[in-house]
């Protein structure tokens, strides 16, 4: 549920308006999927994501765009009718499910069909000698994993703050990153077969058969992160782990963000990969845990007991220098992690907010971290900016940078566009990538071809060949669209 109702019966869209649909296309969309419809209060739901930008909008009884219809399909046999009747005819199709991704990515901005894959839920089978589950994509994440304990002892390891909020479908979209991914990874760590259906109607599978199958190239991983671009995802084959027998929590504070973020880096150099690793900024052990004078680490590892104890004993070594601070600390994060209240007063409040989340080598961290900081204070308006490491690796890890501001011009649109400007710039200039896990969508696709460099006309070629008429997620990831304008934004 979006945290911003949309007020009255009647929205209007923000990114220009979109061309109503032929009666016939509608009345044949309907002969081939069990529940279409054109009423205004669920095409207006279907045109806004949690986009922080849009929450502001919607205030004001906007959308960022409006589809001429929403299709929910109840088995892949209805996606593929679906996707097989516009394409013949031309029309956009944008998959959503939860719709809880931050970056615009669901909002389809040439309107067309909003393809509403939340009846297509439930665990379809699950192989616990081999640690695999069958899932659909509408499936949502703590009915996941709560089937998985509860039933079969198991669990994805998968715990992304959106947890109650977002699908299996929409994480493999977007290449999800959940709070424990030091230990089980992303998403993509955890995809091993997908079922897609593509833009013209046929129904693939890849991948999920045995382990590291060396059978040409991965094709899973083209679609995984592809967000809807290529495909539409209609079944995923995910790996498991045994539910965890043994817990352990510990947290220390550093002197300064650096110090901390060496002392992470040195934790994974040594093979320890505890659940949680997460480092706080001055300002946010303030703000976020009520602590002063410092940089917060809070670690959180589960699993076999022998294993859990080893890396709570690599992790203390190398903390030895910070003060060890009582576990209750971690106990506040577990307790408030998925709290997100304050986004819908900040937004009551015309004040803009949103998180970034970009990841660099740890050799660039620091620098990164210092020069993103210091881009958003410069940006006019700005109260707040600050930054966590939210999820690390032997190569490096991702930070996520606040920024809060009020332009005095009231200017949400410019302040907002600049100070994600101020965090993408910096982060490419140290060499860093531009997303970790929310995904590119639609308000950072200005970013995506200089960061992709020379290799981003392979990705245009990858989506003239999976979707010639262009009509899967137009709009999004900078590829070219044929339905003829720009989106207007920035």
């Amino acid at each position: 549920m979006n945290p911003i109702p949309l007020p009255g019966s009647q929205v209007r869209t923000r990114l220009g308006s979109q061309e109503p649909l032929d009666q016939a296309f509608v009345t044949r969309l309907g002969s081939v999927c069990a529940e279409v419809t054109t009423q205004p209060p669920e095409r207006a739901e279907a045109g806004r994501d949690w986009w922080p930008l849009a929450l502001l909008w919607a205030r004001s009884g906007e959308v960022p765009a409006l589809p001429a219809v929403v299709a929910r399909p109840a088995r892949a046999a209805e996606v593929v009718a679906v996707l097989r009747v516009a394409n013949e005819a031309k029309v956009p199709v944008t998959a959503m499910a939860g719709r809880s991704g931050v970056c615009g990515g669901a909002v389809p901005v040439f309107g067309g069909v909003s393809l509403d894959m939340t009846g297509m839920a439930g665990v379809v089978a699950v192989d616990d000698e081999s640690l695999l589950v069958d899932v659909l994509p509408g499936t949502w994440g703590d009915c996941l994993e709560d089937e998985l304990r509860g039933q079969h002892r198991l669990t994805l390891g998968h715990w992304p703050q959106s947890m109650a909020l977002s699908t299996v479908g929409g994480w493999v979209a977007c290449r999800s990153a959940g709070q424990y991914s030091t230990r089980y990874g992303k998403i993509e760590d955890m995809v091993v077969g997908l079922e897609v259906a593509l833009a013209d109607g046929s129904l693939i599978r890849t991948g999920g058969t045995a382990p590291r199958a060396a059978m040409g190239p991965d094709l899973t991983g083209l679609f995984v992160g592809s967000e809807g671009t290529l495909g539409v995802v209609t079944g995923a084959r995910l790996r498991a782990h045994p539910a965890p027998p043994a817990e352990r929590r510990a947290a220390w504070l550093f002197d300064a963000f650096g110090t901390g973020l060496d002392a992470c880096r040195r934790v994974l150099r040594r093979g320890a990969t505890p659940a949680v690793l997460r480092l706080y900024d001055h300002v946010e052990s303030t703000r976020t845990l009520g602590l002063d004078g410092g940089s917060a680490l809070i670690v959180l590892d589960e699993g076999d007991a022998g294993l859990v104890e080893a890396t709570m004993a690599v992790v203390a070594g190398e903390c030895a220098g910070a003060t060890r601070l009582d576990d209750g600390v971690v106990e506040r994060w577990v307790q408030h992690r998925n709290d997100v209240s304050a986004l819908a007063v900040a937004i009551e409040r015309d004040i803009v907010v949103d998180t970034c989340e970009v990841a660099a080598r740890w050799s660039a961290l620091p620098g990164l971290y210092r020069d993103a900081v210091a881009a958003l204070e410069a940006v006019p308006g700005t109260w707040a900016a600050s930054a966590h490491q939210s999820h690390a690796y032997p190569d490096g890890a991702c930070l996520y940078f606040t920024f809060a501001g009020q332009p005095e011009d009231g200017g949400a649109d410019a302040y907002y566009a600049a100070a994600w400007e101020a965090v993408a710039r910096t982060t490419l200039a140290h060499g860093g990538a531009i997303s970790h896990h929310h995904g590119i969508g639609l308000h950072r696709s200005r970013f995506l071809a200089e960061a992709l460099g020379p290799a981003f006309p392979s990705l245009v070629a990858l989506k003239r060949a999976f979707d010639p008429h262009g009509i899967l997620n137009p709009g999004k990831l900078a590829l070219p669209s044929p339905f003829g304008r720009d989106v207007p934004w920035p």
